[in-house]
Parts: structure tokens; sequence; C-alpha cells
């Protein structure tokens, strides 16, 4: 019985400890995103259009899809 509560403890630990690791994970790679303003060029290459005729100037389709094009 006090085996099973060891092994209990020590495998919600390892669970938590699993879970930590993907939010640290999940928060690092949020952080890398893209970035919030990109050149007409690179809208270009990413797939997109830069359309600056339309209010917030944004790249419209691809990779920067409605980020701001400066």
């Amino acid at each position: 019985m006090h085996i099973r509560r060891i092994l209990a403890a020590v495998i919600a630990t390892a669970a938590l400890a699993g879970l930590g690791l993907t939010g640290a994970a999940t928060a690092a790679a949020t952080a890398k995103g893209a970035p919030s303003v990109v050149s007409p060029s690179e809208c270009r290459q990413g797939g997109g259009e830069p359309r600056i005729d339309l209010p917030g100037n944004p790249c419209v389709g691809g990779k920067y899809d409605g980020q701001e094009v400066d």
C-alpha cells in the first residue's frame, strides 16, 4: 500500500513537470513569433501582398498575413 502511494506521487510529479516544460516551450515559441512590422519585400517573400492602401497597411496572405507593412 505504501509503495502504491509513493508510485502515484512520483507519476503525478513527473506529469506536472512535463506540463511545466511544455508551457515554457510554448512561451518561448510565442516570443520568437512573427515580427509585428514587416517590409514590403518580406511580405512578398512570405507569399503575401503588401496593401498599403488599406487601413493599418496590412500584409494580405502568406506567412505574414495581417502584419503591418512599413
